[in-house]
């Protein structure tokens, strides 16, 4: 299978975009809404501060507001080619000057929120269909996400799972996502919000697909579909059930807790990475200066 060429840019998050927000859980005149640094990354990646980014709002439920702070947020980096679309149901992903604005743009960048109203409004639609074609076939071409915007990016995807409850069966909800990438869950908030159980028993339900558990203000840049290079400043948890021993998930019923044998997996740090193909974890993944993990062979 030919990997895709363009970029995937997944974020942990930082403040949730859409619910605390809801809730008023902080100040409005605070929002701190994204870490400068790694939208300073994403514009880069594209090209630099004369990209056009569009950025998608669906997945809030407060999308002028999110789409107000993005515009502010990269306005202090230097860019002020900045579209909004809030896409609110799947009508409006036919909008003509819609298809046309994810046609041109350098960036697509979806925000926090629910992801299930990411792949409910977008899947099967001819609007995503563009955006993975050009992600497939573009090598400038970026699709970013944060929080939920991430989640979503994969073919399998969480939607649902408390994490105080995540131990036990049938606790984590998984359905299908936009389809960026294939053998890959991501969760986001990932230490803050106590997440390690509940990725760990969507790989064990899905033992092909490797976890990406994404820290706040941490994210990872995926070139190739394959190479994975951590950025921002907290953590990124890599688990990996293809040499899982033993799993009970088949046979107990909900309601009770997992057992799994032999999950691994790795802690990533800014500069850190993955291979995900070769399932090699790197120290320094930057280009020109890929150190891999040295492995005795007997």
């Amino acid at each position: 299978m030919q990997f895709a060429k363009g970029k995937l840019i997944a974020i942990g998050g930082a403040e949730d975009k859409g619910t605390d927000l809801e809730t008023g859980k902080f100040q409005r005149n605070n929002l701190n809404f994204f870490e400068l640094g790694i939208l300073s990354r994403i514009v880069e990646e594209a090209g630099g501060p004369l990209s056009r980014i569009e950025v998608i709002t669906t997945a809030s439920m407060i999308p002028y507001e999110v789409g107000d702070n993005y515009l502010n947020a990269f306005g202090k980096i230097g860019c002020t080619n900045i579209g909004v679309l809030h896409i609110r149901n799947r009508a409006d992903t036919a909008n003509a000057e819609y298809l046309e604005r994810i046609s041109t743009c350098n960036v697509v960048m979806f925000s926090g929120g629910n992801q299930l109203r990411l792949s409910s409004t977008f899947g099967g639609t001819a609007f995503l269909e563009k955006i993975l074609d050009r992600y497939h076939d573009e090598p400038e071409f970026v699709v970013a996400g944060t929080s939920a915007g991430a989640m979503a990016m994969s073919n399998t995807m969480i939607y649902e799972g408390n994490a105080t409850r995540a131990h036990l069966k049938g606790e984590v909800k998984i359905t299908t996502g936009l389809g960026f990438m294939d053998d890959v869950i991501f969760d986001s908030h990932f230490e803050k919000r106590g997440r390690f159980a509940r990725l760990a028993q969507a790989v064990a339900a899905n033992p092909s697909c490797i976890g990406i558990g994404l820290g706040e203000d941490t994210g990872m840049i995926i070139t190739n579909g394959n190479k994975m290079e951590g950025i921002g400043s907290g953590l990124v948890m890599i688990v990996d059930g293809h040499d899982i021993l033993h799993s009970n998930i088949a046979d107990i019923p909900d309601g009770n807790p997992i057992s799994i044998e032999n999950l691994k997996v790795h802690f990533c740090e800014h500069g850190n990475g993955y291979l995900l193909k070769e399932r090699i974890f790197l120290m320094q993944a930057s280009e020109g200066s890929l150190i891999k993990k040295q492995v005795n062979v007997e």
